[in-house]
């Protein structure tokens, strides 16, 4: 998501950065720029004009337009009000609740309510509680049993009473985590419309009947505007405490996320980033808006590390990398650790610099050549794993026919291990990283310096030659 407004918005800024003065017309250029990226990313056009217009009031003052670094004050200015579309609320649930704590999650059909249940009950697991889920959705057909198998799959119980009276079951999920203990009841109600007043009376009544704390409405990023427009209504008419955006990694222009805090007046608790049972966060909005200008999300990063990254494994390799034991068994663990991270294109979006991905053009990393070196490395023998150089001519192929590959891709994989090995044994050794890797083998240069075609000639050569160090 955001990848195309990201792209334009970085760029009118970027725009800026090469005017040592600025003027009213070069502030207008970016605005025209950042107005027609927010309005094809579909944020109401309303949201739209009040952006702008704040935006115009703070770049054209004075202090900024003289300051002796006018660029910069406006990214900031800009990015000040990105903030202040996505509001000053916390992500997550409602701070005070009594036990059980009763979560209803609303929305319209195909949203995403019944895998975001399961989602968000593995993530109130991980916050060391105890989660009690139930389908009230009586009308889909296997809705019921597929919160049951995303129940088995996180290990989380699920109440499935007899009865297909959703409110019964609700209520009956409520009792059933007084008397057991569970401090938390995630209630996956049907979709429905708005307009529907029947379904409407229904998810009514089972408010009345659980008094929940949390009502989050769960809203595809997919739909844009008309998610929004739905959550208002469902706002007021039932009550939302919070929004869920889910489907973030997909073609999602934006505008929901964009927009939701400014039309529906309620916060964004959550949003969903891909089809794991993990892949549910706290919305921050200060790490979407820092992507959103190239600037990364370290903070991010590192939690999807830490959540990815065994302690003791992590200690293990540090053993094995000083006494330079690195094998290749341990380069595939490795790159197993980063798919556990979530999407690539997602994780290098986190890294300050590398956010837009056109950046790497035609080098970047792709999911499937991490798979191809994984079949590359699985089709080795334990002991060629643990020693590469024992590898010669006749075990590359077949290597590459064992992975369906080709001996090239399997030399060039082993040559890049072998590089990869040098460098992580001088870090190891203490030797700085930057230095590490700029010590790695450079193409051999003939001696004295290099031929440059088209210079005029010298004397010795029908070359000029352009002297190296």
């Amino acid at each position: 998501m955001f990848e195309s407004f990201s792209t334009r918005i970085q760029g009118a800024l970027q725009s800026l950065r090469g005017e040592v003065r600025l003027t009213p017309d070069h502030i207008e250029a970016a605005l025209r720029e950042i107005r027609l990226a927010l309005l094809e990313a579909d944020v109401n056009f309303k949201v739209v004009s009040a952006f702008i217009d704040r935006v115009r009031d703070r770049a054209m003052d004075q202090a900024v337009l003289k300051s002796l670094s006018p660029a910069q004050q406006v990214t900031k200015v800009v990015r000040d009000e990105l903030l202040a579309l996505f509001g000053d609320a916390e992500g997550g649930l409602r701070k005070d609740a009594p036990t059980p704590r009763v979560i209803l999650l609303l929305g319209l059909q195909g949203s995403g309510k019944t895998t975001t249940s399961g989602k968000l009950g593995k993530w109130l697991t991980r916050q060391g509680r105890h989660p009690l889920m139930v389908s009230t959705d009586v009308r889909r057909p296997a809705a019921i049993e597929q919160l049951a198998v995303l129940g088995t799959k996180a290990d989380i119980r699920v109440y499935s009473p007899e009865t297909m009276d959703p409110v019964a079951r609700a209520a009956g999920a409520l009792a059933e985590a007084k008397a057991k203990g569970f401090d938390t009841v995630i209630v996956d109600t049907a979709g429905r419309l708005h307009i529907d007043d029947d379904l409407m009376n229904e998810l009514q009544a089972i408010k009345d009947a659980v008094r929940p704390t949390d009502l989050l409405y769960v809203a595809d990023a997919m739909t844009g505007n008309d998610a929004i427009k739905s959550a208002g209504e469902f706002n007021r008419r039932i009550g939302v405490t919070g929004v869920v955006l889910t489907k973030l990694d997909g073609d999602a222009r934006g505008g929901a996320a964009l927009s939701v805090v400014s039309v529906v007046g309620v916060p964004i608790a959550f949003v969903g980033s891909g089809e794991r049972l993990e892949d549910l966060e706290l919305f921050h909005p200060d790490r979407i808006v820092s992507r959103l200008l190239g600037m990364g999300d370290v903070l991010s990063l590192i939690e999807k590390a830490e959540q990815a990254i065994d302690q003791n494994d992590a200690e293990e390799l540090e053993e094995r990398l000083r006494k330079n034991q690195f094998t290749l068994d341990d380069f595939r663990n490795q790159l197993k650790t980063l798919k556990r991270m979530g999407p690539l294109e997602s994780v290098l979006g986190m890294i300050p610099g590398l956010g837009n991905m056109k950046q790497l053009a035609e080098n970047k990393p792709d999911e499937k050549q991490m798979g191809r070196i994984e079949a590359i490395i699985s089709s080795m023998t334990a002991g060629e794993r643990r020693d590469h150089t024992v590898i010669n001519g006749s075990r590359r192929k077949r290597i590459a026919k064992g992975s369906g590959t080709t001996v090239e891709d399997v030399n060039r994989l082993l040559k890049q291990f072998t590089e990869m090995r040098r460098v992580l044994q001088m870090i190891g050794q203490g030797a700085r990283p930057a230095a590490a890797v700029k010590g790695m083998r450079q193409p051999a240069m003939p001696q004295g310096g290099f031929a440059m075609p088209g210079k005029k000639r010298k004397k010795g050569g029908p070359w000029g030659l352009i002297k190296t160090r």
